[in-house]
């Protein structure tokens, strides 16, 4: 039992009555000689972006859209051309969730889980606008070994006065500007940035070179199936620009529900269709186990961390994987009653509604995952097929856009339901084949991830370069 004792004239000093220990704790370090945040950098205030400016096309990023190295991976969007399947970064733009940034701003995730996901700004990214769910700084001096100060040095500082709320832990801006540091380690710095400097230089020359390699997931994911089975994905990003078509009276009335929605009769929804009904006349449906189901819905008192099992809910599989450090634990009882919509391996379980999470999948891979999905979620089961090479044609842009187009709702409350996806094409070759493409991908994700390795290795150098020179104290 770890027990600490703070004074309540120290939480009552406090202006929001804060009663964290880390926080209190925090506050009584460094009392000698220090820099003030104020001294070292300044809060960038938000500043309106008229939507005028983004008529033409440009580059987005929210925090899901850049790694822990740093790296960032944008959205291009285009206000003119509005694609549907980016219509969440549409919305939040639109709602004024948008900073624009200059070379050698730093952007600070303000929500802990991603406090390791710093951005530098230098020339290559410069034009690019960001969330504002990122704190925009801009350092005074030596803003580039003050970025690499965040990633290493100054972390454990961050997490002390980020605030617990009701969900994640969040960093305050006005908290942020109580930070301090160490004088003699700053000035220690700023002595040898000349050298730090040309040692970080030549370690990001070589990242810039790795990183023109990267390719996405996405991407490498679209060229193999385009290969294999002809997708002429070029007609198809031309069609789904297309904003005014025709449609004739009868083809409200081919479809069991008379949609009259206009996404769903676009001209690039049947080009999908006529593309993979092509190559196969089968259906989910025919390769199905059981029938796809839907999850468990929750209550606050099912959660549990003396549990067995993981929630699996919409948020975490997000990343098109399922993520077991943002699941939250159900109690012993829930999971028991709730058996019948627990995981096993090869299950593909997909998130059936939200803006900016429907249609995305993930595959259980492993007899070790305990979990029961959630009731925005549907459980896949499947018989005779290869669950990585239907994970795979689940994430493809055909199938997705698929999803798009299917989906029911307005706003960010759109649903897809196993009726509608058991319908879906369903391309059927022998398991072989399968595998063969299996294979591609794999080995092409493999190559991507030595690619980040690498890359993480060499920031891992930097951030060893700034704490050598603090503990020589030269």
């Amino acid at each position: 039992m770890n027990i600490q004792r703070i004074d309540i004239s120290t939480i009552s000093a406090e202006k929001t009555l804060r009663q964290d220990y880390d926080y209190h704790k925090y506050q009584t370090k460094l009392n000698g000689l220090i820099y003030s945040f104020s001294e070292l950098f300044e809060i960038v205030p938000k500043s309106k972006i008229a939507l005028s400016q983004l008529n033409q096309q440009f580059r987005y990023c929210e925090i899901s859209d850049i790694d822990k190295n740093g790296d960032v991976f944008p959205q291009i969007l285009n206000f003119e051309e509005r694609n549907l399947l980016q219509e969440n970064y549409y919305k939040k733009i639109e709602k004024g969730d948008i900073i624009s940034v200059q070379e050698d701003d730093i952007l600070i995730s303000k929500i802990r889980p991603n406090l390791k996901k710093y951005v530098r700004i230098t020339k290559e990214n410069e034009d690019i606008y960001f969330t504002s769910a990122f704190i925009h700084l801009r350092a005074k001096m030596m803003p580039e070994i003050l970025y690499y100060c965040f990633r290493s040095s100054f972390y454990d500082s961050l997490i002390a006065i980020s605030r617990q709320g009701k969900g994640y832990p969040t960093l305050n801006e006005n908290d942020l500007k109580l930070l301090k540091f160490d004088k003699i380690m700053i000035d220690l710095l700023f002595k040898n940035q000349k050298l730090i400097k040309s040692k970080i230089d030549s370690i990001e020359e070589r990242v810039r070179e790795l990183k023109k390699q990267l390719l996405n997931e996405s991407i490498i994911i679209d060229n193999v199936f385009s290969q294999r089975f002809v997708f002429d994905y070029t007609k198809f990003s031309k069609l789904k620009k297309i904003k005014q078509f025709d449609c004739k009276q009868s083809d409200f009335s081919n479809n069991p529900d008379l949609r009259f929605s206009a996404k769903f009769h676009r001209n690039a929804g049947t080009f999908v269709m006529e593309q993979l009904n092509a190559i196969t006349d089968k259906k989910i449906k025919h390769f199905l186990s059981e029938p796809i189901v839907l999850g468990a819905s929750i209550s606050p008192e099912d959660y549990s961390d003396e549990g067995d099992y993981y929630y699996i809910s919409m948020a975490t599989i997000k990343d098109w994987y399922f993520n077991p450090e943002g699941a939250s634990i159900v109690s012993k009882k829930y999971s028991n009653a709730k058996s019948e919509k627990s995981v096993q391996k090869n299950d593909i379980i997909l998130a059936r509604s939200g803006e900016g999470t429907i249609g995305k999948v993930a595959l259980i891979n492993s007899d070790e995952i305990n979990g029961i999905f959630a009731d925005f979620t549907m459980r896949i089961r499947l018989k005779d097929y290869n669950p990585e090479f239907a994970y795979f044609y689940f994430r493809t842009s055909y199938f997705q856009y698929l999803v798009e187009i299917y989906k029911k709702g307005l706003g960010n409350n759109t649903n897809i339901f196993p009726t509608v996806v058991q319908e879906f094409p369903m391309i059927d070759i022998p398991i072989e084949e399968q595998q063969c493409i299996v294979n591609e991908i794999k080995l092409q994700i493999k190559k991507q991830d030595k690619i980040k390795s690498e890359i993480s290795e060499l920031r891992a150098k930097i951030d060893e370069i700034i704490e050598e020179t603090i503990i020589r104290g030269e």
